[in-house]
């Protein structure tokens, strides 16, 4: 092993000797190098390696070169790199492959590479690289497409990557990612071909050997590509996608609309499809007209303008519903609603049309059955920006008809009620309780106590206290339990909860916050006996003792701390803490207790 790291450390004196005969490093910064080199040179000819030491030892000549590229900049000295950067990026490569080699799977060592080989301009390595890296995780279709995009947009090969997404495609047939991507690499062929005839034609250059075919230049490629991916893949986002890339070329017209009418044709009955073509309304009025006698519209023309289109989308959404009428395509055109009506407009006149269609739309929505539950809150928050309370309050109340077994619908009806202040909160709480059943209602006794506290009498509100108990299951009255008693202390003062404790302990479950909480009460008072911590501890302790290494720990110091504390009881404590924690939690226990008589905790 020796003999070959002195062979490597050889192989680097000439760079070395280079970098100091030109005055990019001096000689201490040289002794320097070959010491670190040396010592990340022995890590990685280890029997048993690491990748850490493989990933360290390529950092630091990655930051070798940066380094020495800085040191070039400021010197203004460009010569020799040949002898001095060469020799290193090959090294970095090499690392780099016995790396990948060593650890095949690890995707994120493969990008590094690919990342590196960018970086230094190493085409030639890259390509390597991904020939090596495809062979192994040719599974990943990300990869297939970031091999051909450097492909075609790095070595400007169109043939080179075309071949990659061939290759690719029968390794995943079925994959859209690839087919969309490979149907955006032949129209960036066509339209750079398009682009080189155009400037042949205007330089008045004889083609001559050059063809240019006219089925590429009008994209046909990309035609063949979209009708053999219909075929295999079905659904309407992989139609909208291809589209969608086919918009960005001005030459595909006719590609467009073949994908356009496929998309009505076989999708005709899918909401995505009515909801592309409702919001094509608004690109297609975008059109600026071919004859134009003014060149500069008013506001008034364009506010004009803008309300004209999107009456335009509202008639193809209006459309839609009756054609379709599903709860998706009702939260189709309530989202286009929505978004309209969020733009921001210095037209009065143009903002209140649109609240006033999507109000409409809710309200149909709603008449028809077919509003999804979330949606409501959303219709509730505008009416209730809007100023519409006694509307907000009769959707809240339809809303809680229509879903009468769902906990977040009621919160939302009475969060409305408790907001307007309104007389019949209680009435409604009742109501609500009644009809939901007990698993899952925290949030609605968690809302009422909360109301409660803040409105009704400290006896009324004790009561709810009381009845939440009882009314919630055992897992979620935990929460109760704990709210209660803090409720309690900040209202009715220290005896009143310690009975209040003492009470509530006789009803498992617990949580350890109940018996913290009670724990920080006790320590709040001007004479806080140690007696009722202990009661505490011992209480949490049977519950929680054989999971929680920190109560144990907690304890222990209140003995040693506070002044009616025993500190001969820690012993007593340790010894039992010993036989109560299970698995990793008494090493862990020991380690804590160790930090605790050193004084370091």
């Amino acid at each position: 092993m020796a003999e070959r790291v002195e062979q490597r450390l050889e192989d680097r004196i000439p760079e070395l000797e280079q970098l100091e005969r030109v005055g990019l490093f001096t000689r201490k910064e040289i002794r320097a190098v070959l010491r670190k080199a040396s010592a990340l040179e022995y890590k990685i000819q280890r029997r048993a390696l690491r990748k850490e030491d493989f990933i360290n030892y390529i950092q630091y000549e990655i930051n070798l070169l940066e380094l020495i590229k800085k040191r070039r900049a400021r010197t203004g000295y460009w010569f020799k790199k040949d002898e001095i950067e060469y020799s290193i990026l090959h090294r970095v490569h090499s690392l780099f492959n016995r790396a990948t080699g060593k650890w095949k799977d690890d995707v994120q060592l493969w990008l590094s590479h690919v990342a590196f080989c960018k970086q230094w301009n190493a085409k030639h390595q890259l390509s390597k690289v991904f020939s090596t890296m495809l062979a192994i995780h040719s599974n990943k279709p990300a990869l297939w497409i970031m091999a051909a995009k450097w492909e075609m947009e790095t070595r400007l090969s169109s043939e080179s990557a075309r071949h990659l997404f061939l290759r690719a495609l029968r390794f995943h047939p079925e994959c859209p990612k690839l087919y969309q991507e490979y149907f955006r690499m032949e129209l960036m062929h066509a339209e750079k071909q398009r682009r080189e005839k155009k400037e042949f034609e205007q330089a008045k250059m004889d083609l001559g050997e050059f063809n240019y075919s006219d089925e590429i230049l009008n994209g046909e490629m990309a035609r063949i590509i979209y009708r053999d991916a219909s075929q295999k893949i079905k659904g309407v986002e992989f139609q909208l996608a291809v589209l969608s890339i086919a918009k960005l070329f001005d030459f595909t017209q006719d590609l467009q609309k073949e994908i356009l009418e496929s998309l009505q044709a076989r999708y005709a009955d899918d909401p995505l499809t009515w909801d592309y073509m409702a919001r094509r309304e608004l690109e297609l009025a975008s059109l600026p007209p071919k004859k134009q006698k003014k060149e500069h519209t008013t506001k008034e023309q364009k506010v004009s303008e803008m309300a004209q289109r999107e009456e335009r989308c509202s008639a193809v959404f209006d459309e839609a519903v009756r054609a379709v009428p599903t709860e998706v395509m009702w939260k189709c055109y309530i989202t286009f609603c929505l978004e309209r009506y969020n733009r921001k407009t210095n037209s009065k006149e143009l903002k209140q049309k649109r609240l006033e269609r999507t109000l409409s739309v809710f309200s149909k929505a709603h008449e028809s059955s077919l509003l999804l539950e979330a949606l409501y809150k959303q219709w509730l928050q505008l009416l209730l920006d809007s100023n519409l309370s006694e509307k907000a309050v009769e959707v809240a109340e339809a809303a809680t008809r229509h879903f009468s077994q769902s906990v977040g619908t009621w919160q939302m009806r009475l969060q409305v009620l408790i907001q307007l202040k309104r007389d019949d909160v209680t009435q409604c709480f009742e109501e609500a309780v009644k009809h939901v059943k007990s698993e899952g209602t925290l949030p609605l006794w968690t809302l009422w106590v909360e109301w409660s506290e803040g409105t009704n009498s400290k006896e009324h509100t004790e009561a709810l206290y009381q009845r939440s108990l009882h009314a919630t299951t055992p897992a979620e009255s935990v929460t109760m339990k704990e709210m209660y008693l803090d409720w309690t202390y900040r209202n009715c003062g220290y005896k009143k909860v310690k009975k209040l404790f003492t009470s509530l302990c006789e009803n498992r479950p617990f949580s350890l916050d109940f018996f913290r909480k009670m724990i920080q009460i006790e320590k709040e008072q001007e004479s806080c006996k140690m007696l009722h911590l202990r009661e505490y501890y011992e209480r949490a302790l049977r519950e929680f003792g054989s999971a929680n290494t920190d109560l144990w720990l907690d304890y222990i110091k209140e003995e040693l701390s506070h002044p009616q504390g025993k500190p001969e009881n820690c012993g007593s404590i340790h010894w039992r803490a010993m036989k109560m924690l299970q698995g990793d939690l008494v090493e862990d226990f020991v380690s804590k207790y160790t930090l605790l008589q050193t004084g370091h905790v």
